[in-house]
């Protein structure tokens, strides 16, 4: 039987309240293209060198060869645009759209994203032309993606968007991810959802048309006013007609240009002489929509609104460069010998992240942290679990008999461990023994974080996890104490 496979109905010509948050008329979603670094380059494994989205006219790939002005470009983004848009935006609710290999080379970047507050999702493995991928090979890329976002991040993506798919895209990101929703659709002002095999997925659709990537496409703006023009006209009918949802595009090398954030600056500056605009991240208008719009619900109920999460703030640690000994020149011995404690008592740790891509980037408390975490994940359930028996308990027997290294000794006495009264010293030993006794590891927090009171309020409230969802959160905490650990070393 021949069938149509293509929606040309959508919502139909009254579509559903969306119930906005706090009666807003309209949702506004910034999304930052993250690219830089995930380009086609032949350093990359990849045949020819990038001709897409940049400033050169009529670029064209180079078979074989580096082009040296394309990449400066793109670099450009990353080491210049990126952060004057996070000046511009870091108070702003956005979107990243971060491709997976160019978030992994650019972990401080990436630690000034979650440092703002800002969502990452996937934007697929690198930025290169999925059509012709072999289906399994698209699969196994997308496979990829998603992992080396979670090793990048720290959790996996809740939003994918690849830009340069092929048919199969929506269906093989569904299938592979845990996605709460996908952005890879044009297709309408409002989520909507489609069914893919025998499960629902949430479409959440961007654009092309109020995107920067204008500015490097003959159908394009000249200038920042024409582009700030159209942004504003957008905005203003969306605005009247209420209810809608608009996405803007933005990349590092394109929005991130002097002139043209200039232009994003006084859109931004109209978009706030407005009562009634909901900016939000991908991740929140698609849980406020699953909120009000379930999926074959017969009623339509009432929006709450969404709170983010607290956020820990980015580091702005000073970087000492051109010393010759920066991490990524260390030989093995020397990096392991500087690092190896970082892991209590697991040098392997150390070990395994030198053997991965590390640059001028990893020179940092941020990149080394992500590269550490990284190698730290990907070690055994067993490998884990020894780390975390390595830990001494807080104010432990070790602790009285003066045994423990000297980070763990500088930790706890941090957080006045090291001045406990009777009472206080058999309260935490009581409690040491009924948590390992439960877990089987001791309990592990990065105590700079916290005073004693904190600590204590943690161990109770922790004690009663389940030792699954306890080991994750002590490797978690494992992570936070490496990062402290090398804040506190001299860079």
């Amino acid at each position: 039987m021949n069938r149509y496979p293509r929606d040309m109905l959508g919502h139909g010509p009254t579509p559903p309240d969306a119930h906005w948050p706090g009666g807003a008329r309209i949702a506004l979603s910034l999304v930052l293209n993250y690219e830089e670094g995930g380009e086609n380059n032949i350093l990359h494994g990849d045949a020819a060198s990038e001709a897409f989205l940049s400033e050169i006219t009529g670029a064209q790939p180079w078979p074989g060869q580096r082009h040296w002005n394309m990449e400066s470009i793109y670099e450009y983004g990353a080491r210049a645009g990126f952060w004057r848009l996070h000046r511009i935006l870091h108070d702003t609710p956005v979107t990243v759209y971060g491709v997976a290999t160019a978030l992994l080379r650019s972990p401080l970047q990436v630690e000034a994203m979650q440092g703002a507050g800002w969502e990452i999702a996937s934007h697929g493995l690198k930025w290169v032309e999925h059509k012709d991928m072999p289906e399994d090979e698209e699969r196994a890329a997308i496979r990829e993606a998603l992992s080396l976002h979670e090793a990048a991040t720290g959790s996996p993506p809740r939003g994918w968007y690849t830009g340069r798919c092929s048919n199969n895209t929506v269906r093989l990101a569904a299938e592979e991810g845990d996605l709460a929703y996908i952005s890879d659709s044009y297709a309408d002002d409002l989520p909507y959802r489609v069914r893919i095999g025998d499960r629902s997925q949430l479409i959440l659709p961007y654009t092309l048309d109020a995107n920067d990537m204008r500015f490097a496409i003959q159908a394009g703006h000249a200038d920042g006013a024409s582009w700030e023009q159209y942004l504003r006209d957008s905005f203003d009918c969306l605005y009247a007609e209420g209810g809608r949802m608009m996405s803007i595009g933005l990349h590092c090398r394109l929005a991130g240009r002097p002139g043209r954030a200039m232009a994003l600056k006084r859109f931004l500056d109209h978009v706030r002489s407005h009562e009634g605009v909901w900016i939000a991240t991908r991740e929140q208008i698609a849980a406020h929509w699953n909120r009000v719009h379930p999926e074959n619900a017969g009623h339509v109920r009432t929006g709450q609104d969404i709170t983010r999460d607290a956020v820990p703030p980015l580091s702005d640690r000073p970087v000492t460069a051109g010393s010759g000994d920066m991490v990524h020149e260390l030989t093995q011995e020397a990096f392991v010998a500087r690092f190896g404690g970082i892991y209590e008592h697991s040098p392997w740790v150390a070990e395994r992240a030198w053997q991965q891509e590390l640059g001028p980037a990893h020179h940092h408390p941020a990149g080394l942290s992500a590269a550490m975490a990284r190698a730290f994940a990907a070690g055994s359930q067993q490998e884990r679990h020894a780390v975390l028996t390595a830990h001494p308990d807080l104010a432990g027997k070790l602790a009285a008999a003066g045994e423990l290294t000297g980070d763990s000794t500088a930790e706890q006495a941090s957080a006045g461990l090291d001045m406990l009264t009777a009472k206080e010293r058999e309260t935490f030993q009581s409690l040491n023994t009924a948590y390992v006794a439960k877990h089987g590891f001791p309990f592990i927090i990065a105590v700079r974080d916290y005073d004693k009171a904190g600590i204590l309020a943690a161990f109770h409230a922790r004690i009663d996890n389940d030792s699954e969802a306890e080991f994750a959160t002590a490797c978690a905490q494992v992570n936070r104490i490496a990062r402290l650990r090398l804040e506190a070393l001299d860079w």
